[in-house]
């Protein structure tokens, strides 16, 4: 069998359509050592600075490491992004492709060719070889974005909203749990927005509750609310849901009305405080968001007034991102603050999210959960577990170093939580 190296940087929505183009190319045997692989695929990110020069470097250390022989793909956002200037900075690269071939990888290999269709590539009954778990799967509700933030680049190489529908839908999770994955993380661009561009509203709430009816998984988390088409009767559907986690990720990016209105949210600090408090308010909740600092025009008093607002309101996590000026959109010709007092801001804010998180890792100490256990940990000291309502790899581990079980294999367990040292959660299965 020819052997295949695949690097998918970015997001889990690039995840899920590198598990697409694994699929595709079953022929071939997974290697993780680029110097032997035939085929080398490197899924690119384009989102902000950072990731395009994470891209740019993996695909130049593939470039240097493979054997004669051997082909190099870009495809993905970076590659979409910029078609023209990387095929004219790495003629080295045999393949490009961008956000619309994934399905068709396993012809572009054999025939050694470039392909872009207009087309965003929207996963849907492709058969997949999932990586990470053994247990949990992401499933896309939809590509592309109808909004307008100043700052985001991504409708320029994704396009507008394009949802699956939720029959689509039902039959991937079905699919699914027939080959053991019962933990599903949905996402999408803008999951809240999900069936609007087919005139369908509360979309997301029809979805969980056809998911509910379908009880085909045991548990699942949305990813990427937006403000604007988040409502409370949405909050209500998560909270009532049997299966769907009270798990509520909505990126605010600030809190300052100013900020918020030169960034182009479309919503205000009320409307965010609104959304939030609900989520708050349901039991067991678990609220994740993400802040952008430095964004042009931010002042001393937004910083302030975000302060402020972080020293009544707690997140569970919260992510932190400085300002990256992108080509294409409403931000790129504002003037730019420096640097070296961005970071100051997010210094600033940091410790107070940093505090928070531990404030939320030590509350679940002496506490039983549901947890889903992954499988070993690397050093096969432990087991890999997570809370229920976490995301996989990006909200928290437990590791458990005992089981009242015989065995304990991947799957839905409740655990004890004895302690929590350095952010680390350390617990014991009971049931």
């Amino acid at each position: 069998m020819p052997k295949l190296h695949l690097i998918s940087l970015g997001c889990s929505k690039n995840l899920v359509d590198s598990e697409v183009m694994l699929g595709k190319l079953a022929h071939y045997e997974l290697t993780s050592d680029l110097s032997a692989a035939d085929a080398i695929i490197v899924n690119t990110c384009g989102f902000i600075q950072s990731a395009k020069e994470e891209s740019i470097r993996v695909l130049l250390e593939a470039i240097g490491g493979r054997k004669k022989g051997a082909l190099v793909v870009a495809s993905g956002c970076l590659s979409a992004r910029y078609q023209e200037e990387l095929a004219k900075e790495l003629p080295e690269i045999d393949i490009f492709t961008g956000v619309g071939d994934y399905d068709k990888i396993d012809m572009l290999l054999a025939k050694k060719q470039s392909q872009f269709s207009k087309q965003v590539f929207l996963a849907s009954q492709h058969a997949r070889t999932i990586i990470g778990s053994s247990v949990h799967a992401y499933v896309k509700l939809s590509e592309g974005c109808n909004q307008n933030c100043s700052f985001c680049a991504i409708p320029s190489f994704k396009g507008r909203l394009q949802s699956k529908s939720i029959e689509s839908i039902l039959s991937e999770v079905e699919e699914l749990a027939k080959r053991g994955y019962v933990d599903i993380s949905f996402i999408a661009q803008d999951s809240s927005s999900y069936l609007q561009d087919r005139g369908v509203k509360e979309g997301l709430t029809q979805l969980i509750k056809a998911i509910d009816k379908q009880g085909a998984i045991k548990s699942a988390r949305i990813f990427y609310l937006y403000p604007t088409s988040t409502t409370l009767k949405l909050i209500e559907a998560i909270a009532n849901s049997p299966i769907f986690a009270n798990y509520f990720d909505m990126p605010i990016q600030h809190i300052s009305d100013s900020m918020l209105k030169t960034m182009r949210r479309n919503s205000t600090k009320a409307k965010h405080l609104e959304l939030l408090e609900a989520m708050r308010a349901v039991p067991n909740s678990f609220l994740r968001s993400t802040l952008l600092l430095g964004h042009p025009h931010e002042q001393e008093r937004d910083i302030d007034e975000l302060q402020e607002f972080l020293e009544g309101f707690t997140f569970d996590r919260l992510n932190l991102f400085a300002f990256s000026a992108e080509e294409g959109t409403r931000a790129y010709g504002m003037p730019q603050i420096a640097p070296k007092l961005v970071n100051a801001r997010i210094d600033r804010i940091n410790a107070l999210v940093q505090k928070q998180v531990q404030m939320s890792m030590q509350a679940l100490v002496g506490q039983t959960l549901e947890v889903i256990v992954e499988g070993a940990s690397e050093d096969n000291l432990f087991l890999r577990a997570r809370d229920k309502r976490w995301g996989l790899e990006i909200d928290g581990e437990i590791l458990i170093n005992e089981s009242s079980l015989e065995h304990t294999p991947p799957g839905h367990y409740k655990a004890l939580c004895t302690t929590c040292q350095e952010g680390m959660l350390v617990g014991k299965v009971v049931a």
